[in-house]
């Protein structure tokens, strides 16, 4: 019998990221015999209870559930203590407290949508692509005091291809993290790791992925075109990369987020922000080295759609600018 599957696995996670690792994990024999996961929140119109992504999936798979809103409370402590834990996988949750990530008989491992030390932090898809990385990956890393900062005992690298957005690149990491985790789980049960510390690294050659706030989100038409387009990519579908709009004469400012959007290198001598289209197929944004040709738009209180079915009842576009 495979060593690995009689481990007493506890599973640690909330959005939907951290879900075909646990169902791989089950469908594979391993026993998951706990899911740790964040209390139901009110949300919608009628703030009706929501369930994580990662409960409904243990509901749904029999297994156990917690929800604990503090993860130092005597109860959940004993209700995790009860669980007998070899072993603890956490894929997208809240940091650990060391009473918590140090109960499993063989430690806490995590899995980071990055190649660690690069991208430590809570938005590593986006800042990747944000950046213009060619690569990413997955890594799995033993908890310690620190965040993302534990020995990292695999990865798996990722290729960012060109049309990659926040969207697709995270339903990539998300596939190849399971086979990852698996991999992780076996190599622990079979004392086949040796985890590298992440330490003597130079910090100035690191590149952060702190969380992303809607105001992170604005677009700066003063930036090279590369640079936009990847900033798009890397927000896009969501949260979505946005810009003001202000139309001639007025001081009030709308909005309009852009899904998609190409980069056309040209010298022109107009202010970056300013709006150029055609009233019929395109829409072009001046930028520090060219213009910017968004694909997909949503003004404020419209629906999303390509510039081309915008502009049917976008009549006076031209009287528009992205910019004060």
């Amino acid at each position: 019998m495979n060593k690995a599957k009689d481990l007493r696995i506890v599973f640690m996670g909330t959005p939907e990221f951290a879900v075909p690792s646990l169902r791989t994990l089950v469908a594979g024999g391993y026993n998951v015999v706990g899911v740790v996961t964040s209390p139901d929140k009110p949300a919608g119109r009628g703030q009706k209870l929501h369930q994580s992504e990662v409960k409904i999936a243990a509901l749904e798979l029999g297994i156990p559930v917690l929800q604990p809103e503090k993860l130092k409370a005597p109860e959940f402590v004993e209700a995790m203590q009860a669980l007998q834990p070899d072993l603890g996988i956490v894929i997208a949750f809240r940091m650990l407290p060391e009473v918590i990530w140090t109960m499993p008989r063989l430690g806490t491992f995590n899995l980071h949508a990055s190649l660690l030390p690069q991208y430590r932090g809570a938005a590593p898809i986006n800042w990747a692509i944000i950046n213009g990385e060619t690569e990413t990956g997955v890594t799995t890393f033993l908890l310690n005091h620190e965040i993302d900062k534990g020995g990292i005992i695999g990865q798996i690298r990722v290729p960012i291809l060109p049309e990659d957005n926040i969207g697709t690149l995270y339903d990539k990491l998300m596939t190849t993290g399971t086979s990852l985790v698996t991999e992780t789980v076996d190599r622990i049960a079979a004392g086949d790791i040796r985890p590298i510390e992440q330490q003597h690294i130079d910090e100035a050659t690191l590149r952060p992925a702190p969380k992303i706030f809607k105001e992170d989100c604005r677009i700066d038409w003063e930036k090279p075109g590369r640079d936009i387009v990847n900033f798009v990519r890397g927000l896009s579908p969501y949260p979505a990369a946005w810009t003001e709009m202000y139309r001639e004469g007025s001081d009030e400012a709308s909005s309009a987020k852009i899904f998609s959007a190409a980069f056309e290198a040209a010298a022109h001598g107009e202010t970056c922000g300013t709006l150029q289209s055609d009233g019929r197929t395109f829409v072009r944004v001046a930028c520090a080295d060219g213009w910017i040709v968004p694909g997909e738009l949503q003004i404020a209180g419209k629906k999303r759609l390509a510039v081309h079915e915008l502009l049917l009842g976008w009549r006076d576009v031209h009287q528009y600018r992205f910019r004060k």
